[in-house]
């Protein structure tokens, strides 16, 4: 069930359309005891984004090692031109995630005349904020918001959107998130949202030489330390959780069989803890699996869009080729 998206709908009156398809909540609980209770141990990236999270990850964005952001934005700065000529006048730039506004104010500044802008997240109340942002900063364009689980596949059918190309914008090589047949079913499902002429702008990263990659994700400072630790902060304080964050120290592998960078929480020594009443050990030296970055070459990436139904139209890198960026477009028959 949708809620009316035309009208400008009460409490969203800077905006020209709210739809609220009511996704489901992730299970915080649920899942932290589901991930506790497997071998190895893991627990969901999702669950990093908290306030104090997030604070941490702006931080992480800024750090030297960090190539991601500031690579990703320089490509953005320089293929400007050339995004304006594939998307043509009167875009609609959709994102799914509405992440960093730097990066989407960028896309949105380079586009000829663009018609509108969709943001799209779980968070309601999130996505609500970032998308009146963007109203005030571009009072032209015609922004709505979509509060919705992407991952689920995309519902556009029904939203009163303008009649230009639909540009779906996927910075931050996010894709790289997703267990490779997530990815898959990730780009299916954008797949199967878009008309002819329609495409998706996504980043990737590249694979390189693991120790950049490494340092990358175990900075000398220790932010990103700090922002894996801070999940186990979150499970003490809003699960009854007793985990001694002291006892866990952050490690960054590099998985060349799985093409990704691994983030762990190893435990220094032994120790039983509690969560919502539930007990869990840990050996010394066993590891909880937080997160997993896959990174990608040309050809895995394109052999991937491929594989749902995209050409790859063009791919934009950087002069070390540390990061890309890909402009897909369906093909005939997906």
């Amino acid at each position: 069930m949708h809620d009316r998206v035309s009208g400008r709908p009460n409490g969203h009156a800077a905006l020209a359309f709210f739809d609220d398809q009511h996704p489901p909540a992730g299970d915080f609980l649920a899942d932290v005891l589901d991930g506790f209770s497997r071998q190895p141990k893991q627990l969901a990236p999702v669950y990093f984004y908290d306030a104090a999270g997030s604070a941490i990850f702006d931080e992480i964005t800024q750090l030297p090692e960090y190539y991601v952001t500031r690579t990703e934005l320089a490509i953005l700065d320089r293929i400007g031109p050339e995004l304006a000529t594939l998307a043509g006048p009167g875009a609609v730039v959709i994102e799914p995630g509405s992440g960093s506004s730097v990066k989407i104010r960028k896309l949105l500044d380079s586009l000829s005349d663009p018609a509108s802008y969709v943001g799209l997240d779980i968070s309601g109340s999130h996505l609500e904020a970032a998308c009146l942002e963007i109203a005030a900063a571009y009072p032209e364009l015609q922004v709505g918001a979509i509060c919705a689980d992407f991952t689920q596949g995309l519902d556009l059918s029904h939203l009163p959107l303008e009649d230009g190309r639909r540009v779906i914008f996927f910075p931050g090589s996010t894709v790289g998130n997703f267990e490779p047949e997530g990815a898959r079913q990730l780009l299916a499902g954008f797949r199967q949202a878009m008309r002819p002429g329609d495409a998706v702008l996504i980043g990737t990263d590249r694979v390189k030489d693991p120790a950049r990659l490494i340092a990358a994700y175990d900075d000398a400072q220790g932010v990103t330390a700090r922002f894996n630790l801070n999940l186990i902060h979150r499970i003490n304080r809003e699960l009854d959780g007793t985990i001694d964050p002291d006892g866990l120290s952050h490690r960054a592998v590099w998985n060349a069989d799985q093409s990704r960078i691994e983030m762990h929480l190893v435990a220094d020594q032994a120790q039983e803890f509690n969560v919502a009443g539930r007990t869990f050990q840990l050996r010394e030296g066993e590891s909880i699996h937080t997160e997993n970055s896959h990174k990608f070459t040309q050809e895995s990436f394109t052999s991937l869009a491929e594989s749902v139904g995209f050409n790859v139209r063009s791919t934009w890198s950087d002069d070390a080729d540390l990061f890309s960026l890909h402009w897909l477009e369906p093909t005939a028959k997906a």
